[in-house]
């Protein structure tokens, strides 16, 4: 695995002084069964700040750096997660109608930075992510999106369903694509706040998360083929949104 070794925090004590400082961090790798000193620390601090914490063989510490990272390592973010609720409040004070994507299993970094400047350029407020699952917002990801990571809220949650229950909270509607809906997208009244659940282009949105929406639809397609890529779907979704949503 290639990192470079400035998008690395090493070692606990460096660690714990980073992420008390405000550091954002994308997540802690813990060598399997790690114990000692400060350790519990870490895990407490992770918790209070929402970041992943993933256990890993020694042998990949060992590879992502030579220097002594006594079982403990960190990758530095490369945006500036935001709190959902925040973003929201600042939205709708500037006066705007909230447009927010939320990805659920999208793992392929090249579809998130596509994703990210499709939405940029339609206008849409943030992207939602949770803390598992999703690909990891890295120099590739930084480099797919040609900077419009940088230049969207990028809102990381521990839960997805939690997040649909913000949104409902503040009166943004949800809706989730699915490929056997009865209504199309142009059906959408995206005009109004709203957010639009992409899922993994095999697996989809999962159920429990799909159920939550309040509407399905589908982007009408005439080849017999079996989907649109995520990226390119989203991109078409924001594109009517930021249709309706144009002066007329």
């Amino acid at each position: 695995m290639s990192v470079k070794q400035d998008s690395l925090i090493i070692g606990r004590q460096p660690l714990i002084e980073a992420i008390r400082a405000g550091k954002t961090i994308d997540k802690i790798l813990f060598q399997k069964n790690v114990e000692g000193e400060n350790i519990h620390t870490i895990r407490q601090l992770a918790r209070e700040n929402n970041i992943p914490i993933q256990q890993v063989p020694i042998e990949k510490l060992n590879g992502m750096s030579k220097a002594n990272h006594q079982g403990v390592m960190a990758l530095v973010a490369r945006v500036a997660y935001m709190d959902l609720q925040q973003v929201i409040d600042h939205v709708v004070s500037n006066g705007e109608i909230p447009l927010f994507i939320m990805l659920d299993g999208i793992t392929d970094v090249r579809n998130i930075g596509g994703i990210a400047r499709s939405a940029v350029c339609s206008g849409a407020h943030a992207i939602i992510i949770p803390d598992k699952g999703v690909g990891a917002l890295n120099e590739e990801a930084m480099k797919s999106s040609a900077g419009a990571l940088e230049l969207i809220h990028v809102c990381r949650v521990n839960s997805l369903l939690k997040a649909v229950d913000t949104l409902h909270l503040n009166g943004i509607q949800v809706f989730t694509s699915e490929m056997r809906a009865d209504k199309n997208l142009a059906d959408l009244v995206l005009n109004e706040p709203c957010c639009v659940i992409m899922g993994d282009e095999g697996r989809g949105v999962q159920p429990y998360l799909a159920k939550a929406a309040d509407q399905f639809f589908k982007i009408p397609m005439v080849g017999k083929f079996d989907s649109f890529n995520v990226s390119v779907a989203t991109g078409i979704v924001l594109y009517e949104a930021m249709k309706q949503r144009m002066p007329s």
